[in-house]
Order: structure tokens, then sequence, then C-alpha cells
């Protein structure tokens, strides 16, 4: 399926990416009061990552994805799951009946679809009074690794932005007027990763792929080449999952 955000040059990439924080996972659940056996759509579900999460705690998923190859590498992962299934579609379109799902969840996917529309279809598929989250794992920029990394990105792309994902999303939540109050929830966590899946990732981040254009490749080969100035094989990342939730009206 074809989107605006077209992830198959990244779907392989994207195995290496670190989960969210297990504690606000938890959060979520608790207060949207989930259990075992509730249906949930967690929409562009990618390689599965939330979706693992997800299935792990018992619950029955739909997972809506639009790109053949990212949805491939998540059905290859969750095969052996019984309460898994995967289906072709977008946030502001998941094909999924009305009224079917106790919470949709968008595990760092809310920003790349029509936000409005995403969400009119998320309450669309909601239960009565079901839930809506969106989510992302934000690299905390004050350690020195990620700052130095920083340092490397802006030195070749001036004005660089992330663009909404860093942002708080209460206010789009909020002006859709189907949602509300909005909860933000979040946890820490540090991720041990090898030096080459760091860079794999690197290789995966379609927001600075497009604001670096031409000096992508240049921009992961020195993130790379000052990883390996450590001289090891693995670092820690300090990560902070941050999840907005609200309820439908």
């Amino acid at each position: 399926m074809k989107t605006e955000w077209d992830y198959t040059t990244l779907a392989e990439a994207y195995l290496k990416r670190p989960d969210y924080a297990d504690a606000a996972i938890d959060a979520m659940l608790s207060l949207a009061g989930v259990r075992k056996g509730s249906k949930i759509c967690d929409v562009g579900a990618g390689v599965a990552h939330l979706t693992l999460m997800l299935a792990a705690r018992g619950m029955d998923i739909t997972a809506v994805e639009p790109n053949d190859v990212m949805r491939a590498n998540g059905i290859k992962r969750t095969k052996e799951l019984t309460n898994v299934r995967w289906q072709e579609g977008t946030g502001e379109q998941t094909g999924q009946p009305s009224q079917s799902f106790d919470i949709v969840t968008f595990g760092s996917s809310f920003t790349v679809v029509d936000r409005p529309l995403a969400l009119k279809e998320t309450a669309r598929i909601l239960k009565p009074r079901g839930w809506f989250a969106c989510m992302w794992n934000h690299r905390q920029l004050e350690d020195p690794i990620q700052r130095q990394i920083e340092l490397i990105i802006s030195s070749r792309v001036k004005d660089y932005d992330y663009g909404p994902r860093r942002e708080d999303q209460r206010t789009i939540i909020d002006d859709s007027g189907l949602f509300g109050p909005v909860v933000h929830l979040d946890a820490r966590i540090v991720h041990e990763q090898a030096i080459a899946d760091c860079v794999e990732a690197w290789r995966s981040h379609a927001t600075l792929q497009r604001q670096a254009g031409p000096a992508f490749g240049d921009i992961v080969a020195s993130i790379e080449d000052y990883l390996h100035s450590f001289h090891t094989t693995k670092i820690q990342i300090p990560y902070l999952t941050n999840i907005w939730i609200a309820q439908a009206r």
C-alpha cells in the first residue's frame, strides 16, 4: 500500500530498534483498564515491536501496517502467536469494523499519518469509551554520547528538526474533540545495544534521511566512526518512553 512515508528500504533496519519501557506499557494498560483477552488494534505496527509486547501480556491484537516489507517482517516475528493477526491498512483507513476495540495504539506511527483523520478513524473503530494511545521512544539527548551524535547531525544539516514526534501530543488530541482528558505517561529505560545494531537503527531514521538528503550516508558513516572510537562492541543508550493516552468521549 502506497503512503507518503515509504519505509520499504528501512524495514530491515527497524528490526534493530529498541522496545518500549515495560513500566510505561503496563501503566498505559492499567489506566485503560484492559486485561488479558482485551482487543487491541495496533496501527502502524511495523515490524511488531509494540505488537509483541502487547501479545506477551495476553491481549488479542489486530496489527495494521501499510508497508508490505514491514508487515512481512512483523508476520514472521509473530508467526507462532495465536493472539496476533495482521492486516493491510493505514491510520486514516484501518479497514477494521466499527466499535471493535478496547484500545487503539500507535507505536511511533502517529506522526506519519494525517493525525486528525487518524483520530476520527480511531474513534470509529473503538468500542464506546475505548482508549487511544500514541507513543515514542525518545533518546535522552543530554547523555554525552547522544549529545555528540546530535553535533554530528547539526554540523551537516542546518536547522535539523525532529518534527512532531518530539512534540507534546495533547493539543492535537484535544482539538479533535473526540477524546479527553489526555494523560501523559513516561518511563526511563536504558538499552544496551551493539554498535552494529545502533548504526543500523540510524540507517532506518526516516526523518534524518528526509532532511539530510544526499548527506545522509555521510552522516551515518560519521556516527559509525564515532561509535567505533570507543573500541567496544556495545553501548548504553538512555531512552524515555513517552505515551499520550485518552479515553473516547
